[in-house]
């Protein structure tokens, strides 16, 4: 018997179409492997199969995400849906609020209230990105509203979170960093906040900071490793780059001797301080 989902089609542009459509439908139901190939053989003509050919092109067919209601919202950038899947959100940081024996940080309840407002009455989709799951098993995800609002977005532009981006995940980089850059450039939401007014360097002392903060300094040397480029501010403080997301920034041979700012959470090993910068975004 001919194998129904390897067929070669005619040439006719509607007659190709009409042909992927038809399997598309028939892979659900009729075939094991969830994925539609094509390519083109030497004479170019083209071929659509659910088995593997050389230089094959996947062909997308998984359904589209139903939309869901949100069951409880633990903070500006974590929910949880209605069928218990917790949700945090990708390419941004909201201030913590209060919890256990921590005190809220600034901006935290505000991130937490927008976002109990905006979602209320709502139903959201999910939209993912090359990363799926985080360290502590929540699912990460865009999330947009039955309105096509994309409330990660939605919150930068409102000046209630920062970016945070944490490459491969990088789907929406470009709309998060503009709305950024609106938010900070109008002074609203944290950005009217002085508990993130940038701080020198030179008045960190060995308490040390908790949370999200921004550090301004001149780099005065750049050191390299096998896996990280440091651009060095001081004898106790760093930025540090992952070499393999290195094609994302600009040439780092261009910080030296400037006066930078870096955005980001403190690591303490002794009395050495670093931060971690995983995108140019977050370089200033």
């Amino acid at each position: 018997m001919q194998n129904i989902c390897a067929i070669k089609p005619n040439k006719s542009p509607a007659s190709r179409r009409l042909l992927v459509l038809f399997i598309l439908l028939l892979t659900v139901s009729a075939c094991v492997d969830s994925k539609v190939y094509d390519w083109q053989d030497k004479t170019s003509n083209e071929h659509y199969s659910d088995s593997y050919n050389v230089d094959e092109n996947v062909i997308d067919n998984k359904p589209s995400y139903g939309f869901y209601k949100i069951k409880k919202i633990y903070d500006g950038d974590t929910v949880e849906l209605e069928n218990g899947k917790k949700i945090r959100f990708l390419g941004l940081n909201t201030p913590e609020i209060k919890h256990r024996d921590n005190d809220a940080e600034a901006g935290g309840e505000e991130a937490k209230a927008w976002l109990q407002g905006k979602l209320e009455h709502a139903k959201v989709r999910l939209e993912f990105d090359v990363e799926r799951t985080d360290k502590y098993g929540r699912t990460l995800a865009y999330l947009v509203t039955d309105k096509n609002e994309n409330i990660n977005v939605a919150l930068v532009k409102e000046g209630l979170a920062t970016v945070s981006i944490f490459p491969p995940n990088l789907r929406y980089v470009n709309q998060l960093v503009d709305a950024g850059n609106q938010a900070e450039h109008a002074h609203i939401g944290i950005w009217a906040l002085p508990d993130y007014a940038p701080m020198a360097i030179n008045t960190l002392t060995e308490a040390g900071h908790s949370g999200w903060a921004r550090w301004v300094g001149k780099v005065i040397e750049i050191r390299t490793t096998p896996k990280y480029i440091f651009l060095v501010f001081s004898d106790n403080f760093d930025a540090r780059i992952e070499r393999q997301w290195l094609s994302l920034f600009p040439n780092v041979e261009t910080y030296l001797g400037k006066t930078v700012e870096v955005r980001g959470w403190l690591n303490k090993r002794k009395k050495h301080f670093s931060v971690l910068v995983r995108h140019p975004s977050a370089i200033k």
